[in-house]
């Protein structure tokens, strides 16, 4: 069955359908990951998105238990090719199947390289995947140009508090749309995990008296956090060391008097360079965010910028004054990978008081 990319700019693809075959509208961005598309389709960061996948061949080693969370997340998901008969000794199927059950349009047989060069000169863009050959362009592009994905943490955040029992640590991990990989990378380090869901107050976290608090990934555009924001400047009022990753690290920016802005096409892959500002070391790190914090914003009697992305500058983690609270843009507990940046964990760790 043939399928359409609509992009508000009037730009039309053709290609196959794979998955669902209802129409859908969302923003559509890229991710350059070579390996791991199980692991982006299930990280609840896409939700409100429509992901297209640079590498060519997707699905060769089918559905696998590399899950980042119990479901995929995108709205859509556009691919070169999709592999028809992958092989792995752990496959449980195949990502057409995994698309179809769980009402996940896509698009395969297109020029993803061209789709991607559009998406980096003109900016992220909204887009609608349909099945309909008789669709009208003068009536969905209007709609492309209203469409926001608003408040989406709402969507992806769990539902009550659950544990990971272990004998060193307690961390309360707020679920913005936290990666299983977050609170396991935790875990694994002897921490005793509390994950709460995203409008938990404050004052709850701080009444199980925890030793340390993250705050996780998720979707969307910090601003519209903003009944979040109120209860993140209420920990960070607290003395509890704090370790922030992604949309966490911006609402904590916002919490303290920052700004955050969003980027032209964003930072999403598995091979994005940052500089630690102290050391000067550069690490290869795993990204997937349409937003940055404004380092122009910050106050440095409140926080400093600690690292910096080496393609273009923009802020990729925090220090703050006086305080043990650290944040980072990208994700330093990346599954597949890279694992460069793991020791920031280790680091939480020393800042609880170090290793029970």
């Amino acid at each position: 069955m043939k399928a359409f990319l609509i992009l508000e700019d009037g730009t039309v693809f053709t290609g196959t359908s794979i998955g669902s075959t209802k129409s859908v509208i969302s923003e559509i961005v890229f991710n350059t990951s070579m390996t791991g598309y199980l692991e982006v389709l299930t990280d609840p960061s896409y939700a409100g998105q429509a992901v297209v996948m640079t590498y060519p061949l997707i699905g060769n080693y089918g559905v696998t238990p590399d899950m980042e969370s119990a479901q995929p997340w995108p709205d859509g998901y556009i691919v070169r090719e999709l592999s028809r008969i992958p092989s792995n000794f752990r496959c449980q199927g195949t990502i057409q199947e995994f698309l179809k059950e769980h009402d996940i349009p896509g698009i395969a047989g297109i020029d993803t390289r061209a789709l991607t060069k559009i998406l980096r000169e003109k900016g992220t863009m909204n887009g609608m995947i349909t099945t309909d050959e008789n669709y009208k362009l003068d009536e969905i592009l209007p709609q492309l140009h209203v469409y926001n994905t608003g408040n989406v943490v709402d969507k992806v955040t769990c539902c009550e508090k659950k544990v990971l029992k272990a004998d060193g640590y307690k961390v309360a991990l707020l679920d913005f749309g936290a990666k299983n990989n977050i609170a396991q990378s935790l875990h694994k380090r002897g921490c005793e995990v509390t994950i709460y869901p995203a409008h938990t107050t404050a004052e709850e976290i701080l009444s199980s008296d925890p030793d340390g608090i993250m705050l996780s990934n998720g979707p969307g555009d910090p601003k519209a956090c903003t009944d979040i924001i109120k209860e993140v400047k209420k920990l960070y009022d607290s003395e509890v060391p704090i370790f922030a990753i992604c949309l966490g690290h911006q609402l904590m920016a916002l919490a303290t008097g920052a700004d955050t802005y969003k980027l032209k096409y964003g930072h999403r892959g598995g091979n994005h360079p940052v500089k630690d500002l102290e050391t000067g070391r550069v690490y290869i790190s795993s990204q997937n965010h349409g937003y940055a914090v404004d380092a122009d914003s910050l106050d440095q009697t409140i926080a400093v910028p600690a690292f910096t992305n080496v393609n273009d500058g923009t802020n990729e983690g925090l220090k703050y004054t006086g305080k043990n609270i650290f944040t980072v843009q990208f994700h330093p507990e990346a599954c597949p990978g890279p694992q460069d940046s793991g020791y920031l964990f280790d680091k939480f760790i020393e800042m609880m008081g170090g290793q029970k």
